[in-house]
């Protein structure tokens, strides 16, 4: 079996946050729009866990857990004129967007706001903490997940 990876995706609490993940327990990540972001959705497997990160909030910060339950398969929105996703130079038997399913696990007891993640010298390494790191699905160092889901005061653990 393969070791679990830990990862950090973003999403607009307004478009899509860690409360709608727990209403509908499981849904699709789409959208993702840049190459690098869509590679880390194609390494992912079953069972990865995904800090879920508010992006262009006040604060922005982690805000839950889910992980993933389905790997990487065509994005459908890309082929879809009525989204804002569409792209026309992606082809159905060559697709260039991928998306995961991912599977709610916890909101988080206390948020931890970007600053906090920034302030804290465990967390120096952090991807999601360099100046101009705008990747959307990112890899995260599994001391620091962990550090993360402690500063939250997480239920879920890692071993």
């Amino acid at each position: 079996m393969a070791k679990r990876r830990y990862w950090l995706m973003k999403s607009e609490p307004d478009v899509y946050s860690i409360d709608h993940l727990a209403k509908e327990k499981q849904d699709h990540w789409d959208g993702i729009r840049n190459y690098q972001a869509r590679n880390h959705m194609r390494d992912m497997a079953v069972g990865d866990m995904v800090l879920f990160y508010h992006s262009n909030a006040d604060p922005p910060g982690v805000a839950g857990v889910c992980k993933v339950c389905k790997t990487a398969y065509p994005d459908h929105t890309q082929f879809d004129k009525r989204s804002k996703y569409f792209d026309a130079k992606s082809k159905k038997d060559d697709p260039r967007w991928w998306m995961v399913d991912v599977e709610f696990v916890e909101k988080l007891p206390e948020y931890v706001p970007l600053a906090t993640l920034r302030d804290d010298p465990a967390l120096a390494e952090m991807l999601v903490i360099r100046k101009g790191m705008r990747l959307s699905v990112q890899p995260v160092d599994k001391d620091h997940f962990k550090h993360v889901l402690k500063l939250a005061r997480a239920r879920t653990r890692v071993r």
